[in-house]
């Protein structure tokens, strides 16, 4: 599966789990997750790699107890499994 596929998958994962999703230009700054006023945000930079994006949103995932139940396909949820264990 390409990389795009996995983060479109990870993205709609993180929607399912309750994440606000923000896909938004910060310069190559990064983004990241965090809980404001309890709501889930999770923020995208657009300027960073496609694998950048995805690891910050398998960050935010592997917090998440049903996590493994919203992820279908085998090659993120063995990303997921190893932002886990690390």
């Amino acid at each position: 599966m390409h990389t795009v596929e996995l983060l479109n998958e990870a993205v709609q994962a993180a929607r399912h789990l309750g994440y606000e999703v923000r896909q938004d230009w910060l310069g190559g700054n990064g983004g990241g997750h965090c809980l404001v006023r309890g709501r889930k945000w999770l923020l995208l930079d657009v300027a960073q790699t496609v694998d950048e994006q995805l690891d910050i949103v398998t960050d935010a995932l592997s917090g998440e107890a049903g996590a493994k139940q919203a992820i279908t396909s085998p090659e993120l949820a063995k990303r997921l499994s190893r932002r886990c264990a690390a």
